[in-house]
């Protein structure tokens, strides 16, 4: 069972980034997949949570808009958009799954923080 996020790297702000979660060894499209992110000197946050149980996405609120995720089961792979970046999205990404399938609810920021498996993150900079 293996989660892997890649896709970061060096933007510019106003540019966009999409970041891939792709997992082997089980199918993501029966399990809750979050992004979370860790900015410099701050603690991790939860960026969203999808699951096809709860049929959408939670997205934190000062992140919607400019955050879009999808996923495509043919790939196993759940994808993270981000557009008009700003330099405070700076930070490492990560993406992790869970088999409780309802991204916890209402509480999904708490939930996400305590899921079954992890990527290694990925590393966004956005920077002039």
């Amino acid at each position: 069972v293996q989660l892997q996020a890649f896709g970061g790297g060096l933007v510019q702000p106003g540019g966009s980034l999409r970041l891939s979660c792709a997992a082997s060894g089980f199918s993501l499209d029966h399990y809750s997949v979050a992004w979370l992110r860790q900015a410099p000197g701050k603690e991790r946050e939860g960026v969203s949570c999808s699951s096809s149980r709860i049929g959408g996405t939670y997205y934190a609120e000062s992140m919607k808009g400019r955050f879009t995720v999808s996923r495509d089961n043919a790939k196993n792979t759940v994808y993270l958009q981000i557009s008009n970046l700003l330099p405070e999205d700076t930070g490492v990404y990560y993406c992790a799954a869970d088999p409780i399938a309802t991204c916890g609810g209402s509480d999904w920021t708490v939930f996400v923080r305590g899921m079954d498996y992890w990527g290694k993150g990925t590393q966004v900079t956005v920077s002039s």
